[in-house]
């Protein structure tokens, strides 16, 4: 199935390596995943703005695959700018991964497609 629409702006600016979200101009509110209309008020007026990457491991789950494979960890990350997020941390131990950890947002690639995923904020 093919992104149409704000899904399609927010990952083509991630292939040019940039990390978007969604503000509505009323309100103020910073909203993701990206979509038509703001969450509660459906206010079609809004803005892409820089992401600051930042962010903090709200849940963590560690997933075991099949070895030889590594364990790693699948997250929910609340962003700096109040909105949450799924994604993976990367260059830390799956175990080693707690709930409170300051993270960076960078973007990677996975099967050939950019990718949002987050390091250990003093890494």
């Amino acid at each position: 199935m093919s992104a149409t629409g704000p899904e399609r702006h927010w990952r083509a600016a991630l292939a040019e390596g940039r990390f978007l979200l969604q503000r509505a101009r009323a309100s103020g509110t910073v909203f993701f995943p990206p979509r038509l209309m703001e969450p509660g008020s459906g206010d079609d007026e809004w803005d892409w703005i820089e992401a600051s990457g930042l962010g903090t491991v709200h849940a963590v789950t560690v997933i075991h695959p099949k070895p030889p494979q590594p364990p790693r960890a699948v997250v929910l990350v609340d962003l700096d700018e109040q909105v949450r997020l799924m994604s993976e941390v990367e260059g830390v131990p799956a175990e080693a991964i707690a709930i409170g950890l300051r993270v960076r947002a960078r973007i990677g690639e996975r099967d050939g497609a950019p990718i949002l995923l987050f390091d250990a904020a003093g890494a």
